[in-house]
């Protein structure tokens, strides 16, 4: 019986010896294709993460190079010794890289706003003027790395600084981060109090 069974499954399988290679050539094949498709999929992907990640750190580096920083004390000027009329500060670049544009346009310094705010007033786009400190590297109006710009900030009218106030400036450039200063005032008013 068991001759009669391994003679009919000779004859069954005669001439197929060559279709089983072709199976595992066309399984291959497929297995070739879909891991391809696979693996671009995977590169196409991370090639565009990078790209977003450059372009993040690209856009951190521009907002970072224009930057300004407050180089030294911060002084509150008076003329009657009871109330502060201008505030002085100087402003310099964080890095050396990028100049920042303090153009005044149509008088009214739109390329950085400063605003003033205490416990009884809100100021948005105060008065103020800028002296370049130094030599001129680029031009009167941009403050260039290994720059310093002093800048005078006219106290609002409506707002009353003295004695034991505290006062905030915020200034705003068009292209960087903005620089906020809180300080307070001692007990005394001087013509020149340090507020450091």
């Amino acid at each position: 019986m068991h001759n009669v069974f391994a003679k009919a499954l000779k004859t069954f399988h005669r001439g197929q010896k060559g279709i089983t290679g072709l199976e595992t050539a066309i399984i291959l094949i497929a297995f070739v294709t879909v891991a391809s498709v696979l693996a671009y999929s995977v590169l196409s992907a991370g090639i565009f993460s990078s790209e977003r990640g450059k372009e993040t750190v690209y856009a951190g580096l521009e907002q970072a190079q224009s930057s300004m920083q407050v180089r030294g004390s911060v002084y509150a000027l008076s003329t009657d010794n009871t109330n502060v009329s201008t505030i002085e500060f100087t402003l310099a670049s964080v890095l050396g890289d990028e100049g920042v544009d303090m153009t005044d346009t149509s008088g009214g310094n739109n390329n950085v706003v400063i605003n003033y705010s205490d416990q009884n007033v809100s100021e948005q786009n105060i008065t103020w003027t800028k002296t370049l400190l130094g030599t001129e590297r680029g031009g009167a109006d941009i403050l260039d790395p290994d720059e310093a710009m002093l800048i005078t900030v006219t106290v609002p009218g409506t707002a009353t600084l003295n004695a034991y106030g505290t006062f905030t400036l915020q200034i705003i450039p068009t292209k960087g981060a903005a620089i906020t200063i809180q300080r307070s005032l001692p007990a005394s008013i001087l013509p020149v109090v340090d507020l450091h």
